[in-house]
């Protein structure tokens, strides 16, 4: 008897026939064969361009090279680099044979590298002269290693290239030697990891549907034609750029421009060099960019959290506010350009993905503006990704037995429909039985002048379990006097917030522990306020 799973898997075979990540390529390498792709911006040395065409045949040469080697369908290949230009080939190489490329944050060390590729099976690892020690000394059960010639555009210390293994540069082979195969658009594509800030990391699937669905869903959401350009400077291993930038380009035929990192001192620059018109904002940039004076550009959409009105005025470009996941593939939530949204809204269900938000206490859906955790329904394999790699116990606490997903992520709906983020489960505060959302607190407290980033987290309390306190890095304007500034924010909460949301201290760093995508590790941020002396 056919479960509702399997009733799904195979409608999602049919909805996506004869297509997956290969297919796709091969569309626009025949319908835009001149029109460029990929764009690689070194730091330094002369950018790269590869039209549609050119990487169909690079990728495919590439995966010839890569099936000589001995990697087949369904085979694990650990990609550890940052961002360059072999890590993109690569993954899409991958995807041409049906294996699956699994991308790994490069701050990662021995210990979860190691955890890494015993835990996908990785059968070879693709890396960078600096990294080659690392992946040696942990993926010990890999067939083969290859190493790219230099570190994403910067040349590589002698030293680091006296390693004896295979140059990235030998894995081509010829592209027409690449035997074929019947697209299988449920087949598994990639393997990322989550952040595992309070557990081991989750190995999440995506698949070859998952990619063609955020190429249909991200251009959309976006605004985005085959005429427009997005600016991806994340790292390639999580699902900002993976997903967001590139295959939300390719699903329009436009081009993606990849930076190795952000930089501030070029960010105007790459932008109207390459006519760059989409891009993901996220608070940082804001920081390193904010003393610049805005030039004229060509940007129009600016993919970023929530509703923040300022910003469109201040950057003189569209804000799409979204919410997405690693889990949810692309933009689960999304705005649009025509109505008004209101300050701090993630925006509404994007079509495709239902939502319910719940009580994690009692199980009951949440009324008007009670904060409880999303969960979303969708199609495994499409919508949301298809499982946590071989973790059956994280999948079971996943998902409900009606196949919702429990996203651990705690929202409120307001007026008209609109979504708001308060906080992850693990960060939300419950202060003397008092729901209090930390993204409120901060958005309140950033309405003072000096504050350059805030992040509010739980401290541990006699009498009421917790309560909030505040970290606080200093911006421009910020007065010298520590206590002076730190009573001006608890004033301004309390005129704006009800008591038990006002934080009860404010402490002042220089910088923040850091977890993905340059996240702030709240988890470590509440150990550092429950070593201060009691509030």
């Amino acid at each position: 008897m056919s479960t509702d799973f399997d009733v799904a898997v195979a409608a999602a075979q049919t909805e996506f026939a004869d297509q997956d990540i290969p297919q796709l390529l091969r569309h626009w390498a025949t319908h835009k064969p001149d029109h460029p792709f990929f764009i690689w911006e070194p730091v330094s040395g002369e950018d790269k361009t590869w039209t549609y065409s050119a990487f169909d045949q690079e990728t495919s040469a590439l995966a010839a090279g890569l099936y000589q080697k001995g990697i087949r369908l369904g085979d694990k290949v650990l990609i550890h680099t940052e961002n360059c230009p072999e890590m993109v080939l690569a993954w899409y190489a991958c995807a041409k044979i049906g294996a699956v490329a699994v991308t790994t944050n490069t701050r990662s060390v021995g210990g979860e590298i190691e955890y890494f590729a015993n835990h996908t099976g990785a059968v070879a690892a693709i890396t960078q002269p600096k990294f080659v020690d690392q992946i040696r000394d942990n993926a010990k059960n890999v067939d083969w290693i290859a190493v790219t010639e230099d570190n994403a555009g910067e040349a590589a210390e002698p030293a680091s290239l006296n390693h004896g293994l295979t140059p990235f540069a030998d894995l081509f082979g010829k592209a027409e030697e690449l035997p074929s195969r019947p697209a299988e658009p449920m087949l598994p594509a990639g393997i990322m990891f989550t952040s595992g800030t309070t557990s081991l990391p989750k190995a999440v699937v995506h698949t070859h549907a998952n990619a063609l669905w955020a190429g249909r869903m991200g251009p959309l959401n976006l605004n985005m034609t085959g005429d427009d350009t997005y600016l991806a400077f994340l790292p390639f291993f999580h699902v900002n750029a993976q997903s967001w930038a590139f295959w939300s380009t390719l699903g329009c035929g436009g081009t993606v421009v990849l930076q190795p990192k952000f930089s501030s001192s070029r960010f105007w620059e790459v932008v109207n060099k390459h006519k760059v018109t989409h891009v993901s904002l996220i608070p940082f940039v804001f920081k390193a960019i904010g003393a610049q004076p805005v030039p004229e550009h060509t940007l129009k959409v600016g993919a970023l959290g929530i509703i923040w009105s300022e910003i469109k005025g201040w950057l003189n470009m569209d804000i799409l506010a979204c919410w997405g996941m690693t889990e949810t593939v692309i933009h689960a939530t999304r705005s649009d350009f025509s109505q008004v949204w209101p300050q701090g809204s993630i925006g509404k269900p994007t079509p495709g993905y239902r939502f319910a938000v719940v009580n994690p206490d009692t199980g009951q859906l949440c009324e008007k503006d009670e904060i409880g955790e999303l969960w979303i329904h969708g199609t495994r394999g499409v919508q949301l990704f298809l499982e946590y790699y071989n973790n059956p116990k994280a999948n079971a606490k996943a998902f409900t037995e009606n196949g919702w997903f429990k996203t651990g992520d705690m929202v409120k709906i307001g007026d008209e429909g609109h979504f708001y983020f308060c906080d992850r489960d693990k960060d939300a505060l419950k202060v003397g039985g008092e729901n209090v959302s930390a993204r409120q607190v901060e958005e309140t407290c950033m309405q003072v002048g000096g504050i350059g980033e805030i992040a509010v987290v739980a401290k541990s309390h006699d009498m009421l379990d917790m309560v909030p306190v505040a970290f606080v890095i200093k911006g421009f304007g910020a007065p010298e006097d520590n206590d002076t500034f730190a009573k001006q924010i608890i004033e301004h909460c309390k005129a704006n917030l009800a008591d038990f949301k006002v934080p009860r201290a404010v402490y002042f760093v220089d910088e923040f522990p850091r977890a993905t995508l340059d996240k702030v590790a709240k988890n470590k941020l509440r150990e550092m306020a429950d070593a201060m002396p009691a509030v």
